[in-house]
C-alpha cells in the first residue's frame, strides 16, 4: 500500500503573493489553471521523491522529463487564459462602445425630425417645408379672448415695443406655447394634448417679483381689478374671466444631470430607457423635453442662476414623457416607462398605470414650427453626414466584435486540447509515480 504524501502548500504562478485582485470576475479558464498547477506540483514532488532512487537507472532522466512536461503545459494553460481574458475584455468593451453608439443614433434621429410611425424618405425639397409661424400661434391664443395669454399677446402685437417697456411685462417671458418651437406638426398636436389648453396658456414668469406683478388684491383679499394684468385687459377691452396658470422659473426644481455634448440645443443627457436584456425598446424616438426646439436666447441665462428654459420650463412640464412611433410599441416597453409616454399614433400613459384612452381631443393652441433657415439646412446636411459616420463605426465595430470572438472561441479550443493533454499526462506521470514509490518499500529493510 502507498504511504500517502502530505501535499505542500502552493502559490500559483499566475497569482503572485503581492497580486491585487480586480473587480472583475475570475474567468473559470484562470480558475481551472490554478487547479492543473497545483495538480502538477504534487505529481512534481513525488517525481523528485522517485528520482532520489538510486536503484533506478532510468529514473534520474524520466523525472527530468516529467518535469519539463509539466512545466510545459502549466506555461501554456496560463498564457491561454490570459488570452481568453484578454478577448473577453476586448469584448465587454466594444459591448459598451456599441450601446453609446446606438444611443449617439438616437439622439441625431431626433433632431433630424424623423418622428413619423413608418419610415420617413429623405426630403427631396427643402424649400417647400410648412412651418406654422409665431403669428399663427399667437392668433390661436388670441381666440381665446379672456385668457390672460390673449391679453398679453393683444399688448404686444397691436401696442409693439411700447408693451415691452411696460414695468409689468419687463419679467413676463409670455405663454408656454411661444417658448418653445416643434418640428413636426402631428408631434406638436400630441404634446399640446398632453399638456392641455390650461398649461399651453400658461404666464411664464422669471421671478415671484413677476408673478404678484400680474394680480394685487384689497384689504379683504379680493381681486384688485384696478391695477396689474386686469387693468392692462380692461385698457384694450378685454375682460379677464376665471383663473389663469401662471408659472415662476424661479421656485422651479431644474434638472440637475449632464447635458449631450456639443449639441447647440444643450439637450438633456437622460438615460435611455432599457428592456430586461439591456437593449433599447423598439420604436422610442426620444425624450418629449429633448424634442422642444429653443431659440438661442432662451437656451442660458434665462433666470438668475443660469438656467435656460429646457431644464426648468420644459422639464417641470414634460419631466421624463417617452415619445414612441406606435401604441403597440409603447405597450412592450411597459417596464421602462417611469413617468409617462405618448406615441405618434395616439397612445398616450398620463404616468404608470394612468392610461388616456377614447379619441384624441384636438387642441386649438398648438407650438409654432422654427423656421427653415439655411442655417438650419446646413445643419440638417451636417447631422445627416454624422449619422452616415456613425453608421460607419457601428460596422467597424460589429467587424471588430467578430474577429474577437472568432479569436476567443480559437483560444478556447486550445485550452480544451490543452486540457485533455494534461489529463493524459497525468494518467502517465501518476503512473510512473507508482511505480517508484513500489520499488522505494521492496528496497527499504525490513525490521526485525
Amino acid at each position: 500500500m502507498t504511504r500517502g504524501l502530505r501535499q505542500p502548500k502552493l502559490k500559483s504562478a499566475m497569482f503572485p503573493s503581492d497580486h491585487q485582485f480586480s473587480s472583475q470576475p475570475t474567468p473559470l479558464v484562470l480558475v481551472e489553471s490554478t487547479r492543473t498547477t497545483t495538480s502538477l506540483q504534487v505529481y512534481r514532488n513525488e517525481v523528485s521523491l522517485g528520482a532520489s532512487d538510486k536503484t533506478q537507472n532510468e529514473g534520474p532522466l524520466q523525472a527530468k522529463s516529467i518535469i519539463d512536461n509539466s512545466e510545459k503545459i502549466q506555461d501554456d494553460l496560463r498564457m491561454l487564459g490570459m488570452k481568453i481574458k484578454r478577448h473577453e475584455d476586448s469584448i465587454r468593451l466594444l459591448k459598451t462602445q456599441k450601446s453609446k453608439l446606438d444611443d449617439s443614433k438616437l439622439d441625431m434621429q431626433e433632431m433630424l425630425g424623423k418622428y413619423h410611425p413608418s419610415s420617413v424618405p429623405k426630403i427631396e425639397n427643402k424649400d417647400h417645408f410648412h412651418f406654422q409661424s409665431e403669428e399663427e400661434t399667437a392668433e390661436q391664443i388670441c381666440q381665446h379672448e379672456k385668457s390672460a395669454a390673449a391679453i398679453l399677446c393683444h399688448l404686444k402685437t397691436r401696442q409693439g415695443t411700447q408693451a415691452i417697456n411696460l414695468t409689468l411685462t419687463n419679467d413676463v417671458l409670455g405663454a408656454v406655447a411661444t417658448l418653445g418651437n416643434v418640428d413636426d406638426e402631428n408631434l406638436s398636436r400630441l404634446f399640446s394634448e398632453y399638456l392641455g389648453v390650461q398649461t399651453m396658456l400658461a404666464i411664464v414668469c422669471k421671478t415671484y417679483e413677476g408673478v404678484k406683478a400680474l394680480e394685487k388684491y384689497n384689504r379683504d383679499g379680493c381681486i384688485d381689478k384696478t391695477s396689474g394684468l386686469h387693468k392692462l385687459g380692461a385698457s384694450i377691452g378685454r375682460s379677464l374671466d376665471g383663473r389663469f396658470l401662471v408659472i415662476c422659473l424661479e421656485s422651479l426644481r431644474p434638472y440637475a444631470g449632464d447635458f449631450v455634448a456639443d449639441d447647440p440645443q444643450r439637450r438633456l443627457d437622460l438615460l435611455k430607457p432599457r428592456l430586461p436584456n439591456g437593449e433599447c425598446p423598439p420604436g422610442f424616438l426620444d425624450f418629449a423635453v429633448n424634442m422642444i426646439h429653443l431659440d438661442s436666447s432662451n437656451l442660458l441665462y434665462v433666470t438668475a442662476s443660469g438656467d435656460g428654459l429646457r431644464e426648468t420650463l420644459f422639464y417641470n412640464l414634460f419631466s421624463r414623457l417617452q415619445v414612441y412611433r406606435t401604441r403597440a410599441e409603447m405597450v412592450l416597453a411597459l417596464p421602462c416607462i417611469s413617468e409617462g409616454a405618448i406615441s405618434l399614433d395616439g397612445g398616450m400613459i398620463r404616468s404608470p398605470g394612468v392610461f388616456s384612452l377614447g379619441s384624441r381631443e384636438e387642441v386649438d393652441v398648438r407650438f409654432p414650427k422654427p423656421s427653415a433657415t439655411s442655417d438650419m439646412l446646413q445643419k440638417y446636411n451636417e447631422i445627416e453626414l454624422q449619422m452616415k459616420e456613425k453608421r460607419w463605426e457601428k460596422q467597424m465595430l460589429e467587424e471588430d466584435m467578430k474577429r474577437e470572438l472568432a479569436l476567443l472561441n480559437h483560444a478556447m479550443g486550445n485550452f480544451e486540447r490543452k486540457k485533455k493533454e494534461l489529463v493524459m499526462f497525468l494518467a502517465q506521470s501518476s503512473s510512473y509515480a507508482d511505480r517508484v514509490q513500489t520499488a522505494r518499500k521492496k528496497m527499504r529493510p525490513r525490521c526485525g
